[in-house]
This record gives C-alpha cells, structure tokens and sequence, in this order.
C-alpha cells in the first residue's frame, strides 16, 4: 500500500513517510464518489495511474446533489441529511474506491464535504455547525486512518466569519481526532484566491493550496506561489484549481464567449509557471471530468464530452510529462531563480520562469511562447554545461548544447508562437543525469 504523505523537514515539499519526495501530480474528480459506479471508477483510476497522476481529488459530500440525488447504485451518503449518521452502504462505496486508488499508488486528496454544505448564507441552509462538524470529520479521520489519503477541508468556499472559522477548526480537529494525525491537512479555497489568506497560521493547516481559477488565459499562477512562499512560517503550496481543460474561459463572467475554451497550452502553462515558482506539485483539471458529465446528465458549464472520452485530452498526457521532466533531477532541490533570465519576456503571456538546483547541479527555464532567453550560465556550478530543450508537448528531450560555462548564452528555441512552449534544461554534465523527461 502507498506511504502516508508527510511535509519535508525544510517545509518546501512533500515527501512519502520514508522521507522520499513526493511530486503531487493531482486529477480534480469532484464527482468521483458520487456519480461513478465501481467499475466506473476502476477504470479512471486505472487510467490515471497509467498517465502518471500521484493524487486524485474527490468529494464525499459531493456539489451536485451530494446529499440529495443518490448514487447509480440508489445511495445517499446520510441517513436524514444528518452528518453524525453516515450511510453505511454508501460509504463502503467509497471505501471501496479509496481501496483501489491505494492498489494503484494513487493517493486519494479527500474532501469531507463540499463547502456550500458548511458556508453561510448559501441559497440552501448549511447542514454543519461547529457540533457535527467535528462528530462527522473524525468519523470519516478514524475511517480512512490506515489509507493514502490528504484531507482538503474547504471545497471551493472561503472562510469569512469567526462562526464559519469555527466550524472549519472543528473539521481539522476531528479529522486529527480520527486519524491520530497520520494525514496532513490543506483547504480548497474559492477561486481565484489562497487558503494562506485566512488560514495561514492555522496550527492544523500543513500546506497551502490555491485555487488560481478559470477567469482568463496567461493568468500567471506563479505570482499566488510566490506570495505563499514569502509567508512565515514556511509551508508549501500547490495550485490545486487552475484553468481546466475544455472550460470555456472566463465562464463566470457575463461577458464570457462560451465557446472559447481553455485548451492543453493553457493547461501546461499554468504547471510550469507555478511549479518554476516554487509550487510543491500541481493539479490537472478537466470540465468534463471533474462533473463526470456522461450524455443523459444535465452539463455543467457546457460539458459536450463524456468523461471517458475526456480521460485521453492532450492536457492529460502531458501532465504526466510534467512530472517525468521533475522526477528525471532532484527536483525537491529546486528554487525559483528570475536572476537567471538575463533578458527574455518578464511578463505578459510569453514571461519566463526559471528555477535552479541549490546546489547549481541543473536549472530549468520555461519560454510559453517559445521566445529566445538569455542566460546566465554561471547558475550551473560547473566547468562545462549541458543544455537541452525539453519538448512540453511529447516529453521528448532534444541535447542542443555542451561547452565551457561562459558568462551569457542566449538560446532560441526550435519554434514560438502560442502552444510552441519549451523548457530549456542546464545540467551539470558530470553529474550523470538521464535525458531530461527521463526518470531515473
């Protein structure tokens, strides 16, 4: 069974309980508990192990009628909308898919409920209070104690009063409660926004989370990490809501072109930006999956593709080249280095992002819009380097330089424009590293 998932020691990232890193590479899944029939569920967990996904989120208190509308198999998840009486029957449901993620190395990010069911003022009445807050969080804590799990408390909701601050402290100290501590601890805010805003310095709160949202392309989410890992005392941060896949952008706006959707670009940019940043790991989306949308389901935010078929969308595939790319180097050693780029866009959709190892070993720097970067060599803390350009679209490394480290290099790369996207690779070649893309 997967370790449990601990935050490092330097509080910049997370690592399995044997202290190893972990890279969160998180599939947004909302609806997975809720709409899925078991063998559902099996295939898309099967589906994005194989893509190399680390972290599934999922509800159980579900948005979409999660207490209301009963699951295929004709089950509601409380017993007279009482969260101090969980379903049984429901709950072995979710057992039995949080059983099989762990069989696949998944880990599941867990969200106890969603937010509109503790948030005040919603258009339906809340059915926490600070009592049964805590009641229902350790029953689920002492429930899912012994799996692979990160509780996100939140669910898209904000906290903006001391009563709603006071239900959500309740829910941490439950699920403390019910797993001994044995799981860390974040909240999902609502988007565009940061759980350090209110949360911050919440004793239960283990690392940060963001939620940078689906208002507009070349919405730079690198800028969220930067103010989280300015904060003290240290946590790490992940984005845990960017621009999904297939969602038109800026939905929520009235003035929106509904048509106009976030594409695998939009979807790779916002990775690389936040994790060049400093983020501890990143989260994928898609507008049909996390809903689970399938033809007979009422669309959300004009879902057209059935989830099955969504599962095999560009953007997912290259996730996984994402993490191949920061699991090829100990990319727990990284931090973000803008001194780097000695000329290259500094903002704007085409802005540069760079990141070096601590100890100068290797350095990665993403050009969007595959813009020529300059660069000071003298990051990599060698006699020789060796440059590469990492194809963000294929996972495919192409070796292009290897010379003396000589003050500036400026490198082109093989194409530009919007979706010709590229991460330049500087590596210590003494080190022995595989081709970048390639774990080791």
């Amino acid at each position: 069974m997967t370790q449990q998932i601990r935050v490092s020691n330097n509080h910049r990232y997370l690592t399995r309980s044997n202290g190893t890193p972990f890279f969160y590479l998180g599939d947004t899944a909302w609806e997975l508990f809720h709409r899925l029939t078991l063998p559902e569920a099996r295939r898309y967990l099967a589906d994005r192990a194989a893509k190399g996904f680390t972290v599934i989120q999922a509800v159980v208190l579900a948005e979409l009628g999660g207490i209301t509308e009963p699951t295929p198999e004709g089950h509601l998840p409380l017993v007279n909308w009482d969260p101090t009486q969980p379903n049984e029957a429901y709950f072995r449901h979710v057992d039995a898919i949080v059983e099989e993620a762990a069989s696949l190395g998944l880990v599941i990010g867990l969200l106890p409920t969603w937010g509109s069911f503790w948030k005040q003022g919603e258009s339906k009445t809340p059915i926490f209070d600070e009592s049964n807050a805590r009641i229902y969080c350790e029953l689920v804590g002492k429930r899912y104690r012994g799996y692979p799990v990160i509780w996100i408390l939140g669910g898209d909701h904000t906290v903006e009063t001391d009563s709603e601050r006071a239900v959500i402290d309740a829910m941490a100290f439950g699920l403390r409660e019910g797993d001994g501590g044995a799981h860390p601890i974040t909240f999902h805010p609502r988007g565009p926004g940061q759980s350090s805003e209110a949360l911050h310095n919440a004793p239960w709160l283990d690392f940060n989370m963001i939620q940078s949202s689906h208002g507009a392309r070349d919405h730079d989410n690198g800028l969220f990490v930067d103010q989280d890992l300015a904060l003290e005392p240290r946590k790490p941060t992940i984005d845990g809501e960017p621009r999904y896949e297939t969602i038109p952008v800026g939905f929520y706006n009235t003035d929106a072109r509904q048509n106009d959707r976030f594409d695998d670009y939009d979807v790779r940019q916002a990775a690389y930006w936040a994790l060049l940043a400093g983020a501890c790991g990143h989260t994928y989306g898609n507008n049909a999956i996390w809903q689970m949308w399938a033809p007979g389901r009422k669309p959300m935010i004009r879902a057209c593709v059935p989830w099955y078929e969504a599962l095999d969308h560009p953007g997912a595939f290259q996730m996984g080249y994402v993490r191949r790319l920061f699991e090829s180097r100990p990319y727990q050693t990284l931090v973000p280095d803008q001194s780097l780029i000695v000329n290259g866009p500094r903002d704007g959709g085409a802005k540069v992002r760079a990141a070096r190892a601590v100890d100068g070993s290797f350095a990665f720097i993403y050009t969007p819009r595959g813009e020529a970067v300059t660069v000071q060599l003298g990051a990599i803390r060698a006699q020789r380097v060796a440059a590469s350009w990492f194809d963000p679209r294929y996972g495919i490394a192409t070796p292009i330089h290897t010379g003396e480290r000589v003050g500036f290099q400026t490198f082109e790369p093989p194409t530009s424009g919007r979706g010709c996207d590229w991460v330049l690779v500087l590596d210590d070649p003494s080190r022995g590293f595989p081709p970048p893309g390639q774990p080791v």
